[in-house]
């Protein structure tokens, strides 16, 4: 089962990839604004350069040039190219370049999956940062012109979501910008908590974090006997849920008493419950090669075979899973 994009956000994607004239993947040389957001490591990058026409007077600067550079997936490309062609069709100044949202880009799509709104999110995020890095080069006072710059959040905040590198000032201002009010609109969004998931619950976490900025908790959030679920971020081909996997105080001394074969079948179990129904509505599955004390081997197939995240798959999903529910040593070795 494939994700549902919209024909204008595939044919975006596939003029992109095949280079076709008028599209915008690439790197503009000496540019004029350079901004990124995400991280390779995480599975989602976007390095976001563009030009203008320099007027004596900088706020009047024209951007006439717009490119990107992204790891990620089909979203990722569309949203990038979508984002560069509404500024160049407006042909807006850097100013007026801020304006632009998210929603404006999902506008343009048509539509996007709402598992992949964080594309869409990583555009903006990427041309804020492009506009102070102009604003930088050209000597624009921006707190001046009462606009505020969210750059020290990165670098002085809390981290929060270790998996993605997203910190407490940067998860809430984008809690407040998009409205999130539960954990999974929070990953759909912004793919916090959407790696090992150990940020959900734990203290000064996602939940944490939405009762200070809401004040009280969500109807859906405070049942705690119930699994949290979060859209799988590490595959392109659909977003099943995923239930939080409940941590273990001690997972070792736990299995301690064991057979091999005792927790063999435990590995078994969990990847038949948690793991394997998430895959297979990703249009995928993941058999199970072998198990050698606590390395397990396993082969993805389907659409997650040739998938370029089935690495961040096993580390995020399957591993972390197994780690949490069975025990804290095991290794997965993709075959």
């Amino acid at each position: 089962m494939g994700w549902e994009y919209s024909e204008k956000t595939k044919q975006l994607f596939m003029d992109a990839v095949h280079g076709k004239p008028g599209t915008h993947l690439g790197e503009i040389e000496n540019p004029d604004g350079v901004g990124e957001h995400g991280s390779i490591a995480c599975g989602d990058a976007l390095r976001f350069t563009f030009r203008v026409e320099k007027n004596e007077d900088p706020l009047k600067d024209v951007i006439v040039e717009s490119k990107y550079l992204t790891f990620g997936c089909t979203s990722a490309i569309a949203a990038s190219e979508a984002l560069c062609c509404i500024i160049e069709d407006r042909r807006i100044t850097p100013l007026e370049a801020l304006k632009i949202t998210n929603d404006d880009i999902v506008e343009f799509l048509e539509g996007l999956p709402q598992q992949k709104i964080h594309c869409s999110v990583m555009g903006a995020e990427a041309l804020e940062a492009a506009v102070f890095d102009w604003a930088r080069r050209r000597g624009v006072k921006l707190s001046e012109l009462g606009i505020e710059s969210h750059l020290e959040e990165e670098e002085e905040g809390r981290m929060v979501c270790k998996c993605f590198g997203l910190t407490e000032p940067y998860i809430k201002r984008k809690i407040k910008e998009l409205n999130l009010h539960t954990i999974p609109e929070i990953t759909g969004a912004i793919k916090a908590g959407g790696g090992c998931m150990s940020c959900h619950h734990a203290p000064g976490g996602l939940q944490d974090i939405l009762n200070e900025v809401w004040g009280t908790k969500k109807a859906s959030d405070t049942d705690a006997a119930k699994p949290s679920f979060v859209p799988l971020t590490a595959i392109d081909s659909a977003a099943p849920a995923i239930p939080a996997p409940v941590p273990k105080k001690s997972p070792a001394s736990d299995n301690s008493g064991l057979s091999p074969y005792q927790i063999s079948r435990k590995i078994e179990q969990v990847i038949d419950s948690y793991i394997r129904p998430m895959i297979q509505k990703d249009g995928g599955n993941i058999e199970i090669f072998d198990i050698k004390d606590l390395v397990v081997y396993v082969e993805l197939t389907g659409a997650c075979a040739d998938c370029a995240s089935a690495t961040q798959t096993l580390k995020f999903l399957v591993e972390n899973t197994l780690k949490s529910q069975v025990d804290e040593r095991i290794r997965i070795v993709q075959v």
